[in-house]
């Protein structure tokens, strides 16, 4: 694995604790009162709250606002809940919407100025600079991932070769002509362009690329690992979600001690779920964030829906923001078999912990004859298993027995060969859940 170093965009990542509060209740209070006064879904929450801008006297006094969901931006499609009249928009993006109304987010030049900022934050803590050349395979287009990478390589001043995403032979062949030496995209993605790196005997270590920053979707320590063997480059976790910015939110530093939040912009909260009241820094429980420099789509209090915890001890990189650890799992993706909670990302782990696999699997959930829940988990098996059916029958034993093991429920691991789980140029499709299908 190559190393990469990290660099400090921006002197707000290293005020003090006192300072950063004081900023943060400040920017919360002229927030609180300009949405308020421009947005009509959130025009009564100061007296629905019992809370006034001029009231906030420390950050405490944000848990008595109620919060903002992503039903409520759905609800309001698509412009009920701006800010600012949309002759001032610059730019609209929206969600995939796979289920029902897309999410729509909303960009005014000053927007899009403090969003292509928070990409280079992102980019130098990755050690990014002028000298690279980055390969932005995120999807262009009404998804935020590809025109937040791309605007934030270009703001540090690096080359930027604006491939999107898919054609995985013409990435390489690209990467390998262009000299490209940090990688953008999904960390499945990267998996694929490692797997058709091999298939093409294209050696991936004699390239220039040396850093790759990867989101978008939750991904494990030991997917980073199979990652970085793989690449032999250094694999950066980027967090961000289109209703709050995009990209650009939370980014790693080398320390790998979590990801540094730009609270400065965005102030983070972590909750109880199911209850909705706060928990202490170090506990797991669901992201919300509160957006308070945005013009256009300024959030108050959004439930993320992804699981996570805060750190707030000093980093060694220098930065003294808040950090957030590696999302685990979503709130709202957790599968409740009978009556247990599973994450994908709890089966993940254990599936690479094991080892002797292909980084490649789907979870399928079904109705059993006996209408009992049943879990299949489908790995694939490398090449060299497949021929050794007695190691191929232990090594599914394991497998099922490790799950089975952290689950506390029965379930069955199978083998199949390799390729045979359907590839994603995007966000991988790790969980197919046929109980509702009639």
């Amino acid at each position: 694995m190559k190393s990469t170093t990290s660099y400090i965009w921006d002197p707000v990542e290293k005020i003090s604790r006192a300072e950063m509060d004081r900023l943060q209740v400040e920017r919360l209070r002229n927030g609180i009162e300009r949405i308020a006064a421009t947005v009509p879904f959130y025009r009564e929450m100061p007296a629905r709250s019992g809370m006034a801008s001029q009231n906030i006297n420390s950050l405490d006094d944000l848990r008595r606002f109620p919060f903002t969901t992503k039903s409520d931006l759905r609800d309001n499609y698509p412009f009920g809940l701006l800010a600012v009249p949309l002759r001032e928009v610059t730019r609209v993006h929206a969600s995939s919407g796979t289920t029902g109304k897309p999410t729509v987010v909303a960009y005014t030049r000053n927007d899009i100025a403090l969003w292509t900022d928070l990409m280079a934050r992102t980019y130098a803590a990755a050690g990014v600079t002028a000298d690279d050349i980055v390969q932005n395979a995120y999807g262009y287009g009404l998804f935020t991932g590809g025109l937040g990478f791309h605007y934030g390589a270009e703001r540090i001043g690096a080359t930027v070769i604006p491939i999107a995403g898919g054609n995985t032979k013409r990435q390489l062949m690209v990467m390998s002509d262009f000299g490209s030496s940090v990688l953008c995209c999904t960390p499945s993605y990267s998996l694929l362009i490692a797997e058709v790196a091999e298939d093409e005997k294209l050696d991936l270590k004699s390239l220039p690329l040396r850093v790759g920053l990867f989101g978008a979707e939750p991904w494990s320590e030991r997917m980073r690992a199979e990652t970085e063997a793989r690449l032999n480059i250094a694999a950066v976790n980027v967090y961000g979600l289109s209703e709050v910015i995009g990209p650009g939110v939370a980014v790693e530093c080398p320390a790998r001690q979590g990801l540094h939040i730009a609270e400065d912009h965005f102030i983070p909260e972590i909750i109880d779920p199911e209850t909705g009241e706060p928990l202490p820094d170090g506990e797991t429980g669901e992201l919300v964030l509160t957006c308070v420099t945005k013009e256009a789509l300024p959030l108050i209090r959004y439930r993320t829906r992804d699981r996570t915890r805060l750190i707030r001890e000093k980093c060694d990189c220098g930065r003294a923001t808040a950090r957030m650890d590696r999302v685990v799992g979503r709130t709202d993706d957790m599968l409740i078999v009978r009556g247990v909670n599973v994450f994908p990302s709890q089966i993940e782990t254990v599936l690479l912990e094991v080892g002797g696999i292909e980084p490649h699997y789907q979870i399928v959930v079904d109705r059993g004859s006996g209408l009992m829940d049943e879990i299949d988990v489908l790995v694939e098996a490398p090449a060299s298993v497949n021929g050794d059916q007695e190691h191929f029958i232990q090594l599914e034993n394991r497998l099922s027995y490790e799950v089975q093991s952290s689950l506390g429920i029965s379930c069955r691991v199978r083998l199949v060969a390799p390729r045979e789980i359907a590839r994603s140029e995007g966000k991988a499709v790790r969980v197919v859940d046929k109980r509702d299908r009639g």
